[in-house]
């Protein structure tokens, strides 16, 4: 769908409780996905969505979802989305949209906490529930919730959902529904088992595909380091302190991040840690530290790469190259937002080449294919090597494993803000951090366990 002229929110005969939380919101002008998507949810029509990370997705499907929901008082909602985060993240946007319409409620179901909060809130009748897939399967075995009488079905980030399993329980969930039903997906990608589960639910969907707005190669930096495994954990450091301000590590394996994090704790940089098998009290905490400028630097597996609100991350490191390599595009969309510029450094083995190469295809269909004598190191990686500690050695001592629980989780001392600029090798002045963080088991994802295959990389 092309759009000549992008229409104001006041043209599209929104409920007057709508517009004012727009304007509390200091919602003014829509975005591409926005125009485009939201008359075409008002009229009741299926829509395929597709959209990049950055565009404004969620206000695309939530405002047209409240505006049929006032117009319908008897009307409830469903929305599914693949991460708890991001879950909680669209609850709060529907909240804000639903300010001034007190008698839409709205709930969160996800996994790693609790569910006797959650059988609280569901007893109070909420129209839109927001879940991850798993979560809304434990409660529906148990009978607190019931989806007969859904009326409107959203499908977010489609494609992560499919990427990490959840494709039974998806199936499982939309036989549950009444087959009479307002559908909207939307995916930033369309696999051919995206397009399979489409054919099976959605019937003549109106397809709007956009490209993103607030990321843009143009006003991101991008670097590759051709490096040895046994080198990556010196050249991060290297990286961290060559650069000013924030920074997003993404890591391939859950053990992984935990290793890097408090590697880079113990080398005495203000850290915080985020993948799947973290509690969500642990989860939200990390995100929270970093996004309060606590923590300079966030270490993550891909459950951070898309939509989740980090809106200041100045420089993405991909440690590791993602196994898919659309991950790429999301990844180095964390930075060079809303109109900033941004860097993107990544770290590429040996192995790595192929991956490498898909990824730069991927970028740049038109690149010619690299003759192998090319891809060659950065002059960068020849400085001093570094005199910190080795990765995987004791402190103080000679290399060898290291040995002991994990550190990490929330500062020791008060809340402090960092200095963006290099970490301090002074001892005196290395951030003290909290012990090891509670003993946990792998988190339960949305209420199901992963796959062994799954839960090391959620």
């Amino acid at each position: 769908m092309v759009l000549e002229e992008r229409m104001k929110f006041q043209d599209m005969g929104l409920h007057p409780s709508i517009a004012k939380a727009l304007q509390k919101m200091n919602f003014e002008t829509p975005t591409e996905i926005q125009a485009a998507a939201i008359p075409v949810a008002i009229q009741g029509k299926d829509i395929l969505g597709s959209a990049q990370t950055g565009t404004g997705k969620t206000a695309a499907f939530a405002i047209p979802l409240v505006q049929r929901l006032i117009e319908n008082p008897e009307a409830t909602a469903l929305v599914l989305l693949p991460t708890r985060e991001l879950a909680q993240q669209v609850e709060q946007v529907i909240r804000d949209l639903t300010f001034f319409a007190r008698d839409i409620r709205s709930v969160s179901l996800i996994g790693g906490v609790s569910m006797v909060p959650q059988f609280k809130l569901l007893r109070m009748n909420p129209r839109i529930v927001v879940a991850t897939p798993g979560r809304l399967i434990d409660h529906l075995e148990r009978g607190s919730v019931s989806l007969a009488k859904t009326d409107y079905l959203v499908l977010d980030e489609a494609d992560r959902m499919l990427d990490m399993g959840f494709a039974p329980q998806l199936r499982e969930i939309v036989q549950r529904l009444p087959e009479k039903r307002q559908n909207l997906l939307f995916s930033a990608t369309f696999p051919s088992t995206l397009i399979k589960l489409v054919r099976e639910f959605m019937e003549e969907p109106t397809r709007i595909s956009v490209k993103a707005e607030q990321v843009s190669p143009d006003r991101i930096k991008q670097k590759v380091l051709e490096v040895k495994q046994d080198q990556k954990a010196q050249t991060l450091l290297q990286e961290i302190d060559t650069r000013q301000g924030t920074l997003l590590v993404f890591v391939r394996t859950q053990r992984n991040t935990e290793k890097i994090g408090n590697f880079l704790v113990d080398s005495g940089c203000e850290v915080s840690i985020i993948h799947g098998g973290r509690s969500q009290a642990q989860r939200s905490r990390a995100l929270q530290q970093f996004r309060d400028g606590l923590t300079r630097i966030l270490v993550a597996t891909d459950v951070a790469a898309r939509g989740l609100d980090v809106p200041h991350v100045e420089h993405v490191v991909n440690y590791d190259l993602p196994e898919v390599p659309e991950d790429y595009v999301h990844r180095i969309g964390r930075t060079g937002r809303n109109g900033r510029s941004g860097e993107a450094v990544s770290f590429v083995t040996p192995g790595d080449r192929g991956q490498w190469r898909i990824i730069e295809r991927l970028m740049n269909p038109h690149l010619k294919p690299r003759d192998e004598s090319r891809f060659q190191s950065d002059r960068s990686l020849n400085k001093e090597p570094s005199k910190r500690t080795p990765f995987g050695a004791k402190k103080g001592g000679p290399g060898g494993p290291k040995t002991g629980g994990f550190k990490g989780g929330g500062l020791k001392s008060g809340p402090k803000k960092f200095d963006k600029g290099p970490r301090r090798d002074s001892q005196n002045e290395k951030r003290s951090f909290g012990g090891r963080p509670e003993a946990t088991a792998p988190a339960r994802f949305g209420g199901r366990r992963p796959s062994k295959s799954q839960g090391s990389r959620a």
